[in-house]
């Protein structure tokens, strides 16, 4: 009896291999800041010279001021931010990712290009530059912690701006009423759980989508602190709008430091709060069991599940810790800035810390690093406005939220998120 040989051959494992993509967004995005320099720095070329204050006449070490040629550093500048967007192009055209450092350079020189062509023939006050933008991003910080934990344990948290909002309107109520800036920041607090709660409720609960939710929220919350605002505030302003301030609190020998201790270590309370959150939440996600729990239910609930993790609980209860926090970033606006609550104060600032959120890759410290990018552009705008820069008023305004398209949309590359993010999780 014959046998009949194997027609097909031997062709052994078949190995898959994975096709890595090529990610032009972030060459693209340098390019298009490499032909702005171009255009301003070179193009429209301004003489003169431009001077940099690095210390204020109270200041313990006084360092001297730096004068640098317009003209000169302009296309100098200009010069390095094209062979950086070359470099950047090398890169992505051997599929190698353009890290977050680099492109921290170019972001460097072109700030320093552009406040060098704007204040040509001026002074540049640039620890008081730096001042602002840590003022400013303080409420976009507290939010992207809030939203780096809701995302991270699988909701979306679109509501931020509710609850940076929620916490302004009765911390300015509550402080005025107890004449208390510590009842105030409590009561922020609350009513950014509150408005969590509502989050987590419907969107844990009874599996509305996370998105709806959250933009409902916002609009809610916007009308309801308007209405009462109008009805309550405006007609008792002295008992329900007057609130006490946080006062600066000097750090011993770290304040005295040149540049870092004024920006850093003579700010308020609420400041050194946000530090000790960015650091809490940083060291609780990464290196507690409630960090690892968080996560793995923010990634594969279904095998958090397995394991004996309550996933809804989870969700549920670390959403409404992130609205504490958000709350708190809300006090910020009527206890350590303006002093009094206004119609929709927070002007937008929930969105621009989703977006840091989205920016930091969900990692704290890197989300902390994208809100401190958007309070310095949305400070950059005063000084420039101050100093008599020959952009137009109506750009400048535009500023910080063309900062946060570009680095959300271009500098940011390929990300992603948690796995879970955005999607109800419904036990089999």
């Amino acid at each position: 009896m014959s046998t009949l040989a194997n027609p097909m051959p031997d062709a052994g494992p078949i190995v898959l291999e994975k096709a890595e993509l090529k990610s032009w967004k972030a060459p693209i995005a340098l390019g298009i800041f490499a032909l702005i320099a171009l255009i301003l720095f070179v193009g429209f070329g301004r003489d003169g010279s431009s001077t940099f204050r690095f210390a204020e006449s109270t200041d313990v070490v006084q360092l001297p001021s730096l004068t640098l040629p317009t003209r000169a550093t302009g296309i100098v500048i200009a010069i390095l931010l094209v062979l950086l967007t070359l470099v950047g192009a090398a890169l992505a055209q051997t599929r190698r990712t353009v890290q977050i450092w680099f492109v921290a350079i170019f972001a460097l020189l072109f700030m320093v290009g552009l406040l060098t062509w704007a204040s040509a023939g001026h002074t540049v006050p640039f620890t008081g530059l730096l001042i602002g933008a840590v003022s400013l991003s303080v409420p976009l910080i507290f939010g992207a912690m809030g939203g780096v934990i809701s995302e991270r344990v699988g909701v979306v948290n679109v509501a931020i701006e509710g609850q940076l909002l929620a916490g302004a309107f009765v911390s300015a109520m509550v402080g005025s009423m107890t004449r208390s800036p510590w009842a105030g920041i409590v009561a922020a607090m609350v009513a950014g759980v509150l408005v969590a709660f509502v989050l987590a409720a419907f969107s844990i609960k009874y599996f509305v989508d996370q998105v709806i939710v959250g933009v409902v929220l916002n609009v809610l919350v916007s009308g309801l602190t308007s209405f009462l605002y109008s009805q309550l505030l405006t007609a008792h302003p002295a008992e329900l709008n007057a609130p006490p301030r946080f006062s600066p609190v000097d750090i011993p020998v770290l304040s005295e430091i040149p540049i870092i201790g004024p920006v850093l270590f003579r700010q308020t309370v609420i400041v050194y709060l946000m530090y000790i959150a960015v650091a809490a939440v940083y060291f609780g996600l990464f290196h507690t069991r409630w960090g690892l729990r968080l996560r793995s239910v923010g990634e594969h609930p279904q095998a958090a599940d397995t394991v004996g993790i309550n996933v809804t609980g989870t969700r549920f209860w670390n959403v409404s810790l992130a609205g504490a926090i958000v709350g708190a970033g809300g006090a910020y606006f009527t206890l350590g800035s303006v002093g009094s609550f206004s119609q929709d104060m927070t002007a937008g600032a929930g969105f621009i810390a989703l977006a840091a959120v989205i920016f930091g890759r969900w990692d704290p410290i890197r989300a902390t690093l994208a809100a401190l990018l958007f309070g310095f552009a949305t400070n950059l705008q005063n000084v420039l406005g101050i100093i008599g820069s020959p952009v137009p008023s109506e750009f400048l305004l535009m500023l910080p939220y063309l900062v946060t398209i570009f680095a959300v949309a271009g500098l940011v590359g390929v990300v992603r998120g948690p796995a879970a993010s955005g999607k109800p999780y419904i036990k089999s």
